[in-house]
């Protein structure tokens, strides 16, 4: 192996993969991270057998090969070096990375690649299309809800339900419940439902890359079952997804715009030395990012059925004034089991008033009012203050609505403006 590339590109890279690197393991090996040549470009590869991240850059190869060597050592060298050309070789007898750059060198001892465990190839089965900021949008908004204990594996994850072009993504944790629907780019041949781990979506979010505003936005676009979807411009907006067959592990593959690149290449078309169509087809302009995991196996609850349909009490409510009033009703119900109450009032018309309060016997309490449209009658109801603002935080509309039925069944909570999002909120048992 011989080659040569920009100090950024290999600490981006690393930065990404190294996400996947085991911390706990009894294989050694997944304690590295696989460095590799692959069709003219730099590959890094790490995996922690549960997930693996795969990560493709630009460099100048001179001779292919591939070694394994510890991720936290270079990952800590190569933070370390000045921002400039690094050039990497590999002595094949004693399987020595040599790492040169300004005037900086390291001599790293690796593992031959073949005892690193094999990457899952997944490229049959269930595939789709899906854009990114829509993708970040519905991680955000179901992925909190989902169990972190293990006692109930299947609740670890979310529930991801493919259906023609609509993905619904639900995660619950036994005492709440999240679901969330989204459109699909490319509408999927067959209707699937698998359980990905909320651990892995979280990672995945992590690696999305941020929205570019100076691009064109989505255009609508007519599916060939005639249903309307929001299509990107450009490939570079997209998740492209694939379940394998037999819906053992998942595949999410995107690339991100690598900006030392772009902004060379923009210097060279400032200059007149290229075209911007020469530059946006240089291959080097994006780095190319997989993400494979395994699914978890099992049947995960019908929650549709937990949806509550009917309700005597509706209150709307500004969503930063309900996250302001939970958060500091929440600093008194620290000591009190975390129980937010909340006391919904209404007026002339259709105004009202929700008052949000804690209390707790040691150190005090605490109210605060919001103003609020309620239809219905009054109603009180309690709930557990961090699932409030769990909720509320991820919310980009600017109202809520919740509706409840009595101070014993579960409040529901709906965006207003939009049907894409419910979420179910199990009430606290406390004495009014």
């Amino acid at each position: 192996m011989k080659l040569s590339c920009l100090q950024a590109n290999l600490n981006r890279g690393l930065g990404i993969v190294g996400r996947a690197v085991a911390t706990r393991t009894t294989l050694p090996i997944t304690n590295n991270v696989l460095i590799a040549t692959d069709q003219s470009r730099l590959k890094l590869v790490a995996t922690n057998l549960e997930m693996a991240i795969s990560y493709w850059t630009g460099a100048k190869v001179e001779e292919e090969g591939t070694v394994t060597v510890p991720a936290r050592l270079l990952t800590e060298f190569v933070n370390s070096l000045p921002n400039d050309n690094i050039d990497i070789s590999l002595t094949p007898k004693s399987k020595t990375l040599n790492l040169k750059c300004a005037r900086f060198e390291a001599r790293i001892s690796g593992i031959d690649s073949k005892d690193f465990p094999p990457i899952p190839k997944v490229d049959e089965g269930i595939t789709t299309r899906i854009e990114i900021e829509a993708f970040r949008q519905a991680i955000d908004h179901v992925a909190f809800a989902a169990a972190t204990e293990e006692s109930r594996p299947v609740l670890t994850g979310v529930d991801a339900q493919f259906d023609k072009d609509v993905l619904t993504l639900a995660a619950a944790d036994g005492f709440r419940l999240a679901v969330y629907k989204l459109p699909l780019t490319a509408p999927v041949s067959a209707k699937a439902e698998i359980i990905i781990p909320a651990r892995t979506l979280a990672e995945l979010k992590r690696l999305l890359p941020e929205k570019d505003e100076t691009k064109p936005e989505t255009k609508d676009v007519k599916t060939p079952e005639g249903h309307w979807v929001k299509a990107p411009e450009n490939n570079d907006k997209v998740v492209d997804i694939t379940v394998n067959s037999t819906k053992g592990q998942i595949l999410f593959r995107f690339k991100t715009k690598n900006e030392q690149i772009a902004k060379k290449l923009k210097n060279l078309v400032d200059q007149g030395k290229i075209t911007q169509d020469q530059a946006d087809n240089d291959k080097d302009l994006f780095d190319n990012i997989e993400l494979v995991s395994q699914l978890i196996q099992g049947s995960f609850p019908q929650y549709g059925q937990l949806i509550p349909t009917s309700h005597t009490t509706r209150v709307v409510v500004d969503v930063a004034e309900f996250l302001g009033a939970t958060k500091t009703a929440s600093i008194f119900a620290r000591d009190g089991s975390g129980i937010v109450r909340l006391m919904i009032a209404p007026g002339s018309g259709k105004s009202g008033e929700l008052a949000i309060s804690a209390r707790s016997e040691e150190i005090g309490d605490d109210e605060g009012k919001i103003d609020a449209v309620v239809e219905g009658t009054e109603a009180k109801i309690a709930f557990n203050g961090k699932y409030l603002s769990d909720v509320l935080s991820v919310l980009k509309e600017s109202q809520i609505a919740l509706e409840t039925t009595s101070p014993s069944s579960p409040g529901v909570l709906r965006p207003v403006g939009t049907d894409n999002y419910v979420h179910v909120v199990m009430p606290m048992f406390v004495q009014w």
